[in-house]
């Protein structure tokens, strides 16, 4: 593959505004890199404009797990759930390094809901759309062993099914490797100003550089949108649904301060509603809230006060004996999903159907809804809409999203290391592992990103700002205190030249990164998380 940076866009822009394409796709997170992943693979002429950065909006700012959704199986949805368990098989085969199991525990309490009789149902059909057994009951006794801290009074015992999680960010980021890999492009910081028409067809579009203001008439056999809570303002439903922006936020918390094995599944005792406490990148999530999002949408959305009181409740009401306070959260995050509504808003959010939608103009297709573990779904269903203003037939053939690693021999890494690289990079570790045997194996912080990760994307992951070396293509802007300030300096020196950056481009760079994360990505009002 070329190049893929700064300097290459700039170059390249002119020259794939200039092509004849088969399909343009509208929006860089899960579902418009699956969308230009299956595009790719069957031989489309194919290329995504993405107007912020890859990943920018839900797709890195998830609740980071790829799950067959149990509670959709309460709720009657069962295609939805067997999809996305199957889906998430598939994710666990193909890329595993990336995609990976974790043990959940649901804790059952003396006249709580679900009991282990009614929640042992509802995973047996679980399990049954898997094609395997997949969970276990623990009385007391046992569950103490397996999870210490779990508030006592009334508990009854508990039962350990399992799921998985990802690395949001990086997940899309491998798509769109390996879309790249088979002819596709892709271009972020590219805004698409209106839709083009000739005779009531969708047959292009005008798009703007925001790094630079030029703009670029594009022409395409077909558009597909994909740009989630954002989609209405190229395309607004004429069918009586709408989107519905719904904010799920997050605390994140040092590993230390709340040490857990598994991902623990309970309803909040406020209002009923499942929330998560999980170990991720050697951190503990708390997560997440389901409020309407009222806030303008090209604002990056952050957590509220009350969403930080009701995730810390939460939190005390699981593992009261933790004692974990403001003072202990180490960074937040927020995302808005793009929920699909039939405007009654006297439904609660979490009420909400998940299933998605397609709505359809000559030339143009927009998706709207979806869930991140069915992306792969989603796209196929976009293609087969595209494919009569294409000229081509999309069949479901079992594909692989992802390709074969090449196989690499780094004898200083070890098995895990190697594995989690390979799953995060899969066509490029060949690129990568050059670095690293230049750069070693030095960790950035208490983090497990190497050094060697902050260049490569630099080099070759079409950073355009600090935040999306900080918070997306790496997450050290996430798990280290203040941002990773206390790195800065360091990731200064390693990645200004490789940026192409002079100082004062530095300057400006890092004073917007730290602005933007005390604004979105730590406690509301001025609460100082841990330093």
């Amino acid at each position: 593959m070329n190049a893929w940076n700064a300097a290459w866009r700039d170059a390249a822009l002119p020259e794939l505004a200039a092509c004849e394409w088969d399909l343009l796709v509208i929006g860089g997170g899960i579902t418009g890199a699956g969308i230009l992943r299956e595009a790719s693979r069957r031989g489309w002429r194919c290329l995504l404009l993405e107007q912020r950065d890859f990943a920018w909006g839900t797709s890195s700012r998830s609740s980071k797990m790829v799950h067959g959704g149990l509670r959709y199986i309460a709720k009657g949805q069962f295609r939805l759930s067997r999809d996305s368990v199957r889906e998430r098989q598939r994710l666990l085969h193909e890329a595993p390094g990336l995609v990976e199991p974790l043990s959940f525990l649901m804790a059952h309490y003396r006249g709580g809901f679900p009991g282990p009789r009614v929640f042992g149902g509802l995973l047996a059909l679980y399990d049954a759309l898997a094609g395997k057994r997949n969970h276990l009951y623990y009385p007391l006794q046992q569950l103490r062993y397996l999870a210490p801290g779990l508030r006592e009074e009334g508990l009854l015992g508990g039962t350990r099914f399992f799921d998985a999680v990802t690395d949001d960010a990086r997940l899309v980021l491998r798509v769109l490797g390996e879309a790249r890999a088979e002819g596709g492009e892709a271009l972020n910081g590219v805004r698409v100003v209106t839709l083009h028409r000739e005779a009531g067809r969708v047959c292009g579009l005008l798009a703007e550089d925001r790094e630079n203001g030029r703009c670029f008439t594009f022409r395409a056999k077909a558009v597909a949108q994909a740009t989630g809570a954002w989609c209405e303002r190229l395309h607004p439903s004429a069918d009586g649904t709408r989107i519905r922006p719904l904010r799920g936020s997050h605390l994140l918390l040092p590993g230390w301060r709340l040490p857990l094995a598994h991902a623990f599944s309970f309803m909040h005792a406020a209002d009923g509603r499942p929330v998560f406490v999980f170990p991720w990148e050697g951190a503990t999530v708390i997560g997440t809230t389901d409020l309407d999002h009222d806030e303008d949408l090209d604002s990056e959305a952050r957590i509220t006060p009350t969403e930080v009181d009701y995730l810390l409740a939460a939190c005390a009401q699981e593992f009261p004996s933790a004692n974990i306070g403001r003072d202990d959260v180490l960074s937040t995050w927020a995302g808005v999903r793009p929920v699909v509504s039939d405007g009654d808003l006297n439904r609660t959010p979490s009420a909400e159907n998940r299933e998605h939608a397609l709505w359809v103009e000559p030339g143009h297709v927009t998706l709207a809804g979806g869930k991140l573990t069915t992306f792969r779904l989603l796209a196929l269903d976009v293609l087969r809409a595209c494919a009569p203003f294409v000229g081509r037939a999309v069949a479901e053939d079992g594909g692989a999203v992802f390709g074969p690693v090449p196989p690499v021999e780094v004898p200083m890494l070890s098995p895990a290391l190697r594995a989690r690289l390979m799953g995060r990079y899969g066509r490029e570790m060949p690129a990568l592992v050059r670095l690293i045997e230049s750069l070693g194996t030095e960790r950035v912080g208490t983090t497990e990103t190497l050094w060697a990760e902050l260049a490569f994307a630099c080099e070759r992951e079409l950073v355009l700002h600090l935040d999306d070396l900080l918070l997306r293509r790496t997450r050290v802007g996430l798990l280290l205190a203040n941002g990773a300030a206390a790195e800065l300096p360091r990731v200064r020196a390693l990645c200004q030249v490789r940026l192409g950056w002079d100082d004062a481009r530095w300057q400006v760079e890092e004073e917007a990164y730290r602005a933007l994360w005390r604004r979105s990505y730590s406690l509301p009002d001025g609460e100082e998380p841990l330093s």
